[in-house]
């Protein structure tokens, strides 16, 4: 007779809460009048509070690693870092989402409960150490996202997108459960350590099957991140959603994302890294080189944008396949700062919708500069730090992972992202040409929402794209230290 052994919760103690707060806004915004929505908004920016103090709590010493639940839930400085990071673009994403929602008619509490479920999706796959609970994650994850992109119910673009979205994430999760069905039937285990065991005895084997299963996690694996040749839902869901949820989609999911890369190909698949890092090499040229020719050509903001997110995907895969601490950590710095830099440019984007005018192409922006020159300002700062101009922190973010694929001797791979990166930088310019240089068409201003808690907090963050140029150390040291 066997007996049950109570696995120690205290590690997942920010999960608990999240669910258990998550669940209280739930209940307590049933009883809300519309008028006090506010409380709403409040109570789940209380939730990120408390969760984040929970995640330091049970963070454990540097360089120290807690596991439970038979190891598969791990709780380390990579797992700690990320989940911050998404803590912070979600609180980020709230408060800017407030008045645009209100505007459009959509101010309800579900769409705060829907990311708070997201949120703990995310922590779930970033300290998922078995390809159970990383599904699981996954799937709580994509759930939230399907309502949250036909949140607008009167949007029959947002109907669409969702649908879309669903569909194609119904068969990239196909895909990546039956690799994981292989990658079972193969070892007889689901976690990712025991996983790699058995794939460095059974290496030089049992190739071909191996090479089979691996091709499609790795499938499933650019689904999500949105690189090429899967990338065909991303350009879709960004113009069709609210502004409000494609700036959630565009930011906290990558950091998660990029945890289930590390967790997967890292963790559990170390062994295939020669077969791995050939996929990431192709699919990163590709989504380079793609997601910025592509881009030129587009006229509406939001979609220029999803395009530019594959290309910034491509850079990402580059310090991936790097697979050294040096290429690792670049890649997840390059992963936070695109973070918060997407979240100053649809920040802006969002403060210039009002009723009855939904900014979404790229001519809605002229005369930006004229008659709201601060707001101008942040999002040419934004711009020119997606496009790696100095001293802001896009620049930093690709030389270090440029650094890191020359030190691997792949310096053509390095002059290949130099030349699409300066292709990129056709488009961002563009943008701020029209803000700074073009006159509005109908000869009427633009209207800005001015909320000060909204305005301070968006300057601070388009701010932090400049300290962070000029001083990114501070959070090289964290990401550095998550691989220590």
């Amino acid at each position: 007779m066997t007996s049950f052994m109570q696995p120690n919760l205290l590690p997942a103690l920010p999960e608990m809460v999240m669910l258990a707060m998550a669940c209280l806004v739930l209940v307590v915004d049933l009883f809300l009048p519309q008028q006090k929505r506010g409380f709403t908004v409040l109570l789940s920016v209380l939730t990120l509070a408390l969760v984040s103090w929970a995640t330091l709590f049970t963070a454990p010493a540097a360089g120290a690693v807690i596991t439970t639940f038979g190891g598969s839930f791990i709780v380390d400085s990579l797992a700690v870092t990320l989940k911050l990071a998404v803590y912070l673009v979600t609180f980020l994403v709230f408060v800017y989402s407030r008045d645009y929602l209100k505007d459009l008619d959509i101010y309800k509490g579900e769409y705060y409960v829907l990311g708070l479920f997201a949120v703990l999706g995310m922590m779930i796959m970033i300290s998922a150490h078995s390809f159970l609970l990383l599904y699981l994650g996954l799937e709580l994850l994509s759930l939230s996202l399907y309502a949250m992109i036909a949140f607008n119910r009167d949007s029959v673009s947002s109907s669409e997108a969702a649908m879309k979205y669903f569909v194609l994430g119904a068969l990239a999760s196909g895909l990546l459960l039956y690799g994981i069905s292989i990658f079972y039937g193969i070892s007889g285990t689901l976690d990712l350590t025991a996983l790699s065991l058995v794939i460095k005895e059974q290496a030089s084997t049992n190739p071909v099957m191996l090479a089979f299963a691996l091709t499609f996690i790795v499938v499933g694996l650019s689904f999500k991140l949105g690189a090429v040749p899967f990338h065909m839902w991303l350009p879709d869901v960004y113009q069709g959603s609210p502004t409000s949820v494609t700036l959630f989609i565009g930011s906290a999911p990558k950091i998660a994302g990029f945890a289930m890369a590390i967790r997967l190909l890292i963790d559990g698949l170390a062994g295939l890294q020669i077969d791995w890092s050939m996929m990431l090499m192709m699919l990163a040229v590709a989504s380079m080189a793609l997601g910025n020719v592509v881009a030129i050509v587009q006229t509406n903001f939001k979609r220029m944008l999803a395009y530019s997110t594959i290309s910034h995907v491509g850079f990402i895969m580059l310090g991936l396949l790097a697979a050294t601490q040096t290429g690792l950590s670049s890649a997840m710095f390059y992963t936070l700062t695109y973070a918060i830099t997407s979240s100053v440019a649809f920040g802006v984007l969002m403060l210039i919708n009002c009723k009855g005018f939904n900014a979404q192409e790229i001519a809605d922006l002229k005369g930006l500069n004229d008659t709201h020159p601060w707001y101008a300002a942040l999002l040419a700062i934004a711009l020119f730090s997606m496009a790696g101009v100095p001293p802001t922190v896009g620049f930093y973010a690709k030389l270090v992972v440029i650094n890191a694929v020359i030190q691997v001797d792949m310096v053509w791979l390095g002059l290949v992202a130099v030349l699409l990166s300066v292709i990129g930088l056709y488009y961002y310019l563009r943008v701020v040409k029209v803000m700074y240089f073009d006159k509005p068409e109908d000869g009427q201003a633009i209207t800005v929402k001015d909320a000060l808690d909204v305005k301070i907090l968006l300057s601070a963050n388009s701010l932090s794209l400049i300290l962070l140029g000029l001083f990114p150390s501070f959070l090289m040291a964290w990401c550095i230290a998550a691989f220590a």
